[in-house]
């Protein structure tokens, strides 16, 4: 007699009840990671943000200005303008934040390599300006709104990141 080698039905009817049973306890710790990395982009940008809007101010003060001042020497490119606080307010010869467009700016001086942003849909990070007050909505989460405000005339970062 041949014998023959293999799984019985009962012990692969086990273990595809194990498997559901781990998929089950597993799938809801899954889920929650996307939403965790939208979290930590917006949390991750917002943290660099901050620390290149404090070094702006760190080296406006180094270089001894107490006023408004284009073109703030030994920062980034020399190119980022600052209001008479000392914050930086964009690149075009600004001493407010006039427009998104300065939002822009202020964005892409005092980051190095950061995320796409613009005042139009299709990037990282929409750029809006409404009284020395720039917002920043993170584009790639559509179901939460979450967001990056910056307030020039304090140098106040927050950040909504629900």
């Amino acid at each position: 007699m041949k014998r023959q080698a293999g799984f019985t039905l009962v012990e692969l009817v086990v273990v595809i009840i194990i498997l559901g049973i781990l998929a089950a306890t597993a799938l809801p710790r899954f889920m929650n990671v996307q939403t965790q990395a939208h979290q930590a982009a917006v949390d991750g940008a917002a943290g660099g943000f901050g620390a290149g809007v404090a070094m702006f101010r760190a080296q406006w003060v180094a270089n001894g200005h107490s006023a408004a001042q284009a073109n703030v020497a030994n920062f980034g490119d020399d190119t980022v303008d600052s209001n008479a606080d000392g914050w930086p307010v964009g690149t075009g010869g600004n001493v407010t934040i006039d427009n998104a467009d300065a939002c822009v700016e202020v964005w892409n001086g005092v980051m190095q390599n950061p995320p796409t942003v613009a005042t139009a849909t299709g990037s990282d990070y929409q750029a809006t300006a409404a009284a020395q007050v720039c917002t920043y909505a993170y584009q790639g989460d559509a179901a939460t709104a979450r967001s990056i405000v910056y307030t020039a005339s304090t140098g106040a970062i927050s950040v909504t990141n629900p």
